[in-house]
């Protein structure tokens, strides 16, 4: 059941008004951003742009756009992020939709999608119909991005929950990549026999004592399930890593956490020490914190 917008709602009937309203409440409720998030909801609500805000800010606001934002601002003083409000995040230029089981896409993990084309750039992927396993798939934002930037590649992305699988087809169809992605139930590489070029992960890496610590944004709208690392948040690189010489043929580049990148790299090295010769690197995001570990196979 949508929530009850506050009856004190009902009396802002413009643009402005309501802009200003947002950002009141909004602040009031400890939101960073107020102002940016109740504009956002706002565009939402209208289906006006942010200049028509800023331009027109008497403009009359219907009844029924009210009615949404009034309830959007219930959601995101509750702390939902606004992305799940709206049910889509853009990411690497490109919008992709949500649901209750997939990862929110973050920024941060566009590092990933650079270090992957630094790395189809040096091997001459470009044009070649290479294949990516996307671990962990979500949204598909990872794999759906390397495949619109990739055009001859084709991909599978796996993941342990059904949803999220249909949310990332729903997003292959979008993007006009479904014809070359494929996705597949699967637990880290378990069921996994073919090989591939490119294996790419952004698993749960948060240990789980420091879940109960995470903004309320993460801790209670993300799925427990694409955070809980274990212990020491490694499980699934541990996992990774033991069978990744069985299904890599070229390269893996996978998303850590703080202070993750040093021991992820360890693990990946440990994969090939007996049966091939490696490079490792690791890549910083724009906030300059290590970001994601690749591995690049020796031919």
């Amino acid at each position: 059941m949508a929530p009850e917008p506050p009856a004190e709602h009902e009396a802002f009937g413009t643009l402005g008004e309501a802009a200003r309203a947002g950002q009141r409440d909004l602040a009031t409720a400890g939101i960073e951003d107020a102002g940016r998030d109740a504009r956002l909801l706002l565009v939402a609500a209208t289906g006006c742009s942010t200049a028509d805000i800023i331009a027109h800010p008497e403009r009359p606001l219907p009844e029924e756009a009210r009615e949404r934002f009034a309830a959007m601002l219930v959601r995101r003083a509750a702390h939902e992020p606004v992305s799940r409000i709206l049910g889509e995040r853009e990411f690497y230029g490109r919008r992709f939709l949500l649901s209750r089981e997939t990862l929110d896409p973050r920024p941060d993990s566009e590092t990933l999608i650079e270090a992957a084309l630094g790395i189809a750039d040096r091997a001459g992927w470009r044009e070649k119909p290479i294949r990516i396993l996307d671990i962990g798939t979500g949204t598909g934002c990872l794999l759906l991005t390397l495949l619109a930037e990739l055009p001859q590649a084709r991909g599978l992305g796996t993941d342990i929950s059904a949803d999220a699988l249909e949310t990332a087809r729903k997003n292959a169809r979008a993007l006009g990549v479904g014809d070359r992605a494929q996705f597949e139930i699967h637990d880290v590489l378990d069921g996994i026999e073919d090989r591939f070029d490119l294996v790419i992960s952004n698993p749960p890496y948060i240990a789980s004592g420091e879940i109960a610590g995470l903004s309320p944004e993460v801790r209670v709208f993300d799925p427990r399930a694409a955070l809980d690392g274990g212990a020491d948040g490694l499980d699934i690189y541990k996992r990774i890593a033991a069978g990744l010489d069985r299904v890599l043929d070229g390269a893996a580049v996978v998303e850590v956490g703080a202070g993750q990148a040093g021991p992820v790299a360890v693990l990946l090295q440990q994969a090939f020490v007996k049966t091939r010769k490696a490079e490792l690197s690791r890549h910083s995001d724009l906030g300059g914190h290590e970001r994601c570990v690749a591995l690049l196979l020796q031919l």
